[in-house]
């Protein structure tokens, strides 16, 4: 029993069928089996790279705390530091606001003694 414009096919079985049904299912399933293959692969791929990246993002959870602790000692450093230059600055113009009263009762004493 021929087909139209198939060919001449696998001779028919004892089942009934003629041999064309089998011959495609065959080839689908060897092409299933390379696309499970090829995604397979994939999927495996993918799975090694998001593992690198959970790796990495734990490296670099590590540094950012490291760093964050470090900016927080820097942190409280400077802001010692700023409290003792405001000091300073007040005393200085403390002393600088003095001289220059005191100079300036020189002066006005000098232009008295004249």
């Amino acid at each position: 029993m021929k087909h139209a414009g198939l060919g001449e096919g696998i001779p028919p079985d004892n089942s009934g069928n003629d041999g064309y049904a089998n011959n495609g299912y065959s080839a689908c399933e060897e092409e299933n089996e390379t696309l499970t293959e090829s995604l397979r692969s994939k999927v495996t791929a993918i799975k090694s790279f998001s593992i690198e990246i959970g790796h990495e993002v734990k490296t670099q959870n590590k540094l950012l705390a490291a760093m964050d602790s470090q900016f927080d000692s820097t942190t409280g450093f400077l802001g010692k530091t700023v409290g003792k230059l405001e000091i300073l600055s007040i005393r200085s113009q403390t002393k600088l606001l003095c001289s220059t009263m005191l100079f300036h009762l020189f002066v006005f004493f000098c232009y008295l003694l004249d």
